[in-house]
């Protein structure tokens, strides 16, 4: 029996993270997590959470694209998630904002998660579970081939589902009892001092944690400095990848990763710009055997398609809130296991560590069937801020339990950080 949406809301929620340089990095110094949120009510009294996560000034703008999808939501049938997002997508006057990237590609982003938590809602399941629990082709029949036909087809990834299907059920139990490993980026901002630095490198180790990560690019004996000082309490074989933000042409980043590679950094993460197909292309080669990763701002599964064709990337780090939603990571997911390169996905700021550890644990139930080289990001920031919070245990990700997509912030959370006029803001 279907269920039609009768409501959505939008709200700016901002928090002043800048005040204490967390998530500061060499492209972004003073960043204030924000999030466009939506919520999707239906006739029946369920609601569905979704948001675009920015870092402050433009938040409104975000705010206001979601709010612009609002013809395209209200009156629907709550579960046609394929048909919804091809309209949202295809609407041929908004895509031209686009096409199927920036500000428009975010807002549908938003909109679709908040149906995927609506669904697994009221399917009483968490979105990895709902989503590894359906069949190959109900799957594949949410995904928008369109553009991708030349590197993965329905038939190639009705292959890959299949292969994977037979032992679903052990991976989910894995799941339950093991979780899934994590990394740490909590020591590496760029904004903190070598003292503090130190102390949350060894705060990793304690905690379990298998992997660390560093910003850099801003200052080269800075970040060999800070690279040394992560090595001496890390040790020499134990993981610490680094993260440059865009901030590099091709030819300084070859040179700048060249002169960091004494201390065996795991990846260097976007080296360049994320549209830089052919650039990714050739940091790789010139760095090799560094790995390359990318993928936070990559704006669709066309752009991933390309990285994966030309040889650019060893690791593909997905973002559950900049492409258009669970629909279109589900493609970006195939096209990862076709080319056999690793998701290792992007989290942090606000809410993402909370969305995407569903579709990691997707991935390894329903997709790659493996954790080989693979971990998840997370950031220990915010999450007191939501009502089902990321549980980290000796360094990995518990599977979630309660129902939905883990993305609904607590109602104190909200009316606080309202921007301009919450709390936290007016000093009311």
């Amino acid at each position: 029996m279907s269920r039609r949406i009768v409501e959505m809301e939008t709200y700016d929620i901002r928090f002043p993270t800048s005040r204490e340089l967390d998530g500061s990095d060499a492209m972004n110094p003073d960043p204030d997590y924000s999030a466009a949120y939506v919520v999707l009510k239906t006739d029946d009294g369920h609601e569905g959470h979704g948001f675009a996560f920015t870092i402050g000034r433009g938040n409104d703008v975000q705010t206001a694209a979601i709010g612009a999808l609002r013809p395209y939501v209200l009156g629907r049938d709550a579960d046609d998630l394929g048909a919804l997002y091809k309209e949202m997508v295809g609407d041929s006057q908004l895509r031209w904002l686009g096409p199927e990237k920036g500000v428009m590609h975010m807002a549908i982003s938003a909109v679709v998660n908040a149906l995927w938590d609506l669904k697994a809602k009221r399917h009483g399941k968490p979105l990895w579970l709902l989503l590894g629990e359906m069949s190959p082709e109900e799957i594949v029949d949410l995904v928008d081939f369109r553009y991708l036909s030349d590197a993965l087809t329905p038939e190639d990834a009705l292959r890959i589902l299949r292969k994977a299907e037979p032992t679903r059920r052990e991976r989910i139990e894995s799941l339950r009892k093991d979780g899934y490993p994590a990394y740490t980026t909590s020591p590496g901002w760029l904004g903190y001092d070598d003292e503090k630095l130190r102390r949350l490198c060894k705060e990793a180790l304690d905690q379990g944690f298998k992997q660390i990560k560093l910003k850099v690019g801003a200052d080269l004996e800075d970040d060999l400095r800070r690279f040394a000082t992560a090595r001496e309490v890390c040790g020499p074989d134990f993981p610490i990848a680094i993260d440059a933000n865009q901030r590099w042409d091709v030819a300084s980043a070859i040179e700048w990763v060249t002169a960091l590679k004494p201390y065996n950094p795991h990846w260097v993460e976007e080296p360049t710009s994320p549209d830089d197909v052919l650039g990714h292309a050739a940091i790789a080669e010139a760095i090799s055997p560094v790995p390359v990763a990318t993928g936070e701002h990559v704006q669709n599964r066309i752009v991933f398609k390309q990285l994966l064709q030309a040889g650019a990337i060893s690791y593909l780090q997905l973002d559950s809130a900049r492409v258009g939603g669970v629909n279109e990571n589900i493609a970006i997911l195939l096209l990862a296991a076709k080319f056999g390169v690793p998701v290792c996905p992007h989290a942090g700021g606000v809410g993402l560590c909370e969305l995407v550890q569903h579709l990691a644990m997707f991935d390894f139930v329903a997709v790659s069937g493996s954790m080989e080289g693979r971990v998840i990001e997370y950031v220990d920031h915010l999450h007191e801020h939501f009502a089902d919070p990321v549980v980290i245990e000796q360094g990995c990700y518990v599977a979630p339990s309660l129902p939905g997509f883990s993305a609904q912030m607590r109602p104190a959370s909200i009316a606080a950080h309202l921007y301009p006029d919450g709390s936290v803001w007016s000093g009311s």
